[in-house]
């Protein structure tokens, strides 16, 4: 499940190297980021003062978790980690104490970005480490290049379930486009500077239209 997180409260308690780590994990998701904590990092404090999250220097309150979506908690007290989870689970708070796995209704997985195309892997908390290194290898794997051809297949995507094609020859299209093959035909145009994927997928639709009287 990959959740939406823009404009929806994430607490983090702990704000170490460990709970520094967790929050860059969700600067970037758009969510509204509430730090508590009695010490934190220079780079929590830096992203404080940026405006990136809400930073405020003291111990944990049940209160804080008064309409979190999510809470991470990172903090070096196992007492005070089990004490939040309960809290979190008591007001319907996802909560993920790191490192815990008992304590997790969700789990941080090592991710692939590539623009649109993320790929997650998670070990349930058991390894975080082979995550790691999954990751990397899938990182070699799917190159920068996916990031252009997944927008790419997105726009083509609109053109196809917008032509008067049979539902069945949509498929097969999309299926086909979604291809190796046509990845690195797209890389090909790309470095060739052939007209776009997009246009000439779309060209293949409007083919294959025209053609389908004679082959219905």
């Amino acid at each position: 499940m990959f959740l939406k997180l823009a404009g929806r409260s994430c607490l983090v308690v702990g704000a170490g190297r460990v709970g520094e780590g967790k929050i860059a994990g969700v600067l970037d998701t758009g969510a509204r980021i509430r730090v508590v904590a009695r010490e934190a990092t220079a780079a929590v404090h830096d992203w404080a003062r940026a405006g990136e999250i809400e930073l405020e220097l003291r111990s944990f309150a049940p209160s804080d978790l008064d309409g979190a979506f999510i809470a991470i908690v990172a903090t070096a007290s196992r007492d005070l980690n089990e004490f939040i989870y309960r809290e979190a689970r008591l007001r319907g708070v996802l909560c993920n104490v790191v490192d815990v796995p008992e304590y997790c209704d969700f789990f941080y997985p090592a991710v692939v970005r590539r623009g649109d195309l993320q790929i997650a892997i998670s070990t349930s908390g058991q390894s975080p480490s082979l995550a790691q290194k999954l990751r990397q290898q899938l990182e070699q794997q799917f190159g920068p290049g996916y990031a252009a051809w997944v927008r790419e297949l997105g726009e083509t995507r609109k053109l196809v379930q917008a032509s008067d094609l049979p539902p069945e020859r949509k498929r097969e299209l999309l299926l086909s486009l979604a291809s190796r093959e046509a990845f690195e035909a797209a890389l090909e145009a790309a470095r060739t500077e052939t007209p776009a994927f997009a246009e000439t997928t779309a060209l293949a639709a409007t083919t294959l239209t025209a053609t389908k009287g004679e082959t219905a």
